[in-house]
């Protein structure tokens, strides 16, 4: 559970929130969370150390605080511990190929919501129908790992990273949380066509910005619809956890 503000977050300097969660062999590691920048602090190896109820309650914070508005990453990131400079890398699993900032002096690293999601399997990559019907229906979509916009009628992959396009959906999630979890089977969540649902959450997002002007929202540029993979597979996801 949450405790006191703690280290400073490694991008907006804000004091980041801490959450107790159980580690392998009854331990317990503290991870630092900065849901404006939708980042996650671990001191050296904490995110290998996590037991497997911890990665389901951690993604569960992250669905929780999906609506939350997003901060930029700077474009330099410092260690919370010694202040140097974090030094982006790759790291590549199953599910995908993620971007990785760590300590130089092994302090830590720091993970955005959509790289340790992408790192515990919570995604799965696209297929090439699904890219072909995305982008006929969508358009441009934001890279998971790095964020670069990507033209999906133009590319199949991130020109920016060379990551290959991973999806969030009820699916991905549901194999993870029994694999991390080892909770009781739910009811399967049910199929989604994943291009229609994109376009209904773009397209609501439009309304609303029509209806206030002022109103500064992702999601549309000019008349191509842009989407968010990861956020958007959130959102797909809301009814699952309500507390």
């Amino acid at each position: 559970m949450p405790t006191a503000p703690s280290r400073p977050c490694p991008s907006c300097h804000e004091a980041m929130q801490v959450h107790v969660l159980p580690a392998v062999y009854n331990g317990a590691v503290e991870i630092d969370f900065c849901f404006a920048c939708h980042g996650i602090w671990f001191d050296h190896l904490e995110n290998l150390k996590l037991a497997p109820e911890a990665i389901a309650t951690l993604f569960k914070e992250m669905h929780r605080h999906r609506d939350d508005a997003r901060m930029p990453l700077a474009g330099r990131l410092s260690c919370p511990q010694c202040r140097g400079r974090l030094t982006q890398g790759f790291d590549i699993v199953r599910s995908g190929r993620y971007i990785t900032h760590r300590c130089e002096h092994r302090h830590g690293r720091f993970s955005s919501f959509a790289s340790f999601m992408i790192e515990k399997g919570f995604v799965r990559q696209l297929t090439r129908p699904e890219i072909a019907d995305i982008a006929s229906k969508v358009g441009v979509i934001h890279c998971s790992s790095c964020g670069a916009p990507v033209d999906l009628r133009k590319e199949d992959a991130c020109s920016h990273c060379r990551s290959a396009l991973s999806l969030l959906d009820p699916q991905a999630v549901e194999q993870a949380l029994q694999n991390y979890a080892k909770a009781a089977t739910r009811p399967a969540p049910r199929s989604v066509d994943v291009a229609d649902a994109l376009v209904v959450m773009a397209r609501a997002r439009s309304r609303v910005q029509r209806e206030s002007p002022g109103a500064a929202l992702p999601g549309v540029m000019g008349t191509v619809l842009t989407v968010d993979l990861i956020s958007a597979g959130l959102g797909l996801l809301s009814g699952l956890w309500e507390d």
